[in-house]
């Protein structure tokens, strides 16, 4: 996620390319055998200040589902004032929602994540830094079984992160406290800048990064697979990364892209993942919509 505030300026969008199908092998190696194939089926726009830095399918009790998005403007001016100035790509589980944040501090010492229950409770749950971990709070995905939530760092890493899930897992304090690492995800190919990833299943994420280098992954903006022997208990494990495609970067104004959350809808196999549009356009975001097969 980016850590600078940008000017804001309205723009337009150019219409979405017929872009079929993406799926590829990853430089990692042979890919999985379920490995996703996504086929673009559409695109949105969204203001980004209210909706840049992730998005998330709420599955109400009564059956209902809404499409919650994040962004600068999200921020509740409570934590902006406690120094919790950037809010990452969220999730959603059991009708819970999960936020992500980042300190502003000068040394920040801690990360947060932020739980909105059903009824409008909110409690926060605080991480203290481990020795060797990044300050980075990029984003959070709940495990399917509800109990397991994974996070990220910022820049090259070779592992992600898993907690607890806040309230959901009755190891946690049921009305916010501390929040302690429970183990690693080992990669077994190094990632770069991940701004978001989410579970399609119980042994698989679906991640963005907002890499351009191309020196780890074929393809600018890549969209990656990780895919685990087992699902989460909390303890170390080792995942396999590949792949699967990459964001589009189609727009009537010139300059760099910055890839953001991501969305998996396992009731419509529906993708959604985020790009903010360069230079005086970046006031829009564009959800690009996926099937998943």
């Amino acid at each position: 996620m980016s850590l600078s505030v940008r000017p804001r300026s309205l723009a337009r969008v150019l219409a979405l390319s017929a872009t079929a199908c993406l799926a590829m092998t990853a430089v990692a190696g042979q890919a999985h055998a379920d490995t996703s194939v996504l086929t673009l089926t559409g695109s949105s726009t969204q203001g980004t200040l209210g909706a840049g830095e992730g998005v998330t399918t709420v599955h109400a009790s009564n059956g209902s589902d809404t499409v919650l998005y994040r962004g600068v403007a999200s921020i509740p001016l409570s934590l902006l004032v406690a120094n919790w100035s950037h809010i990452g790509d969220p999730d959603s589980a059991a009708g819970y929602v999960f936020d992500a944040y980042q300190s502003g501090a000068s040394s920040p010492t801690s990360k947060m994540f932020r739980v909105t229950t059903p009824s409008g409770a909110t409690y926060q749950y605080t991480h203290t830094l481990v020795s060797g971990e990044l300050y980075n709070n990029s984003f959070d995905a709940v495990s399917p079984d509800t109990q397991w939530m994974v996070a990220g760092e910022w820049g090259t890493m070779d592992h992600l992160q898993i907690y607890p899930t806040p309230l959901l897992n009755p190891a946690t304090p049921r009305t916010g406290g501390n929040l302690p690492l429970s183990g690693l995800i080992h990669l077994d190919h190094a990632v770069n800048d991940i701004q978001g990833c989410d579970f399609t299943t119980a042994t698989q994420l679906l991640c963005v990064s907002d890499d351009d280098s191309r020196s780890l992954f074929p393809d600018q903006k890549p969209i990656l697979e990780v895919d685990l022997p087992s699902q989460l208990t909390g303890t170390d494990t080792t995942a396999h990364v590949t792949e699967v495609g990459s964001i589009p970067q189609q727009s009537i104004c010139s300059g760099t892209y910055e890839g953001e959350g991501i969305d998996y809808d396992p009731s419509t196999a529906t993708v959604r993942v985020e790009i903010i549009q360069p230079g005086v356009c970046e006031v829009a975001t564009t959800v690009y919509t996926y099937h998943r097969s």
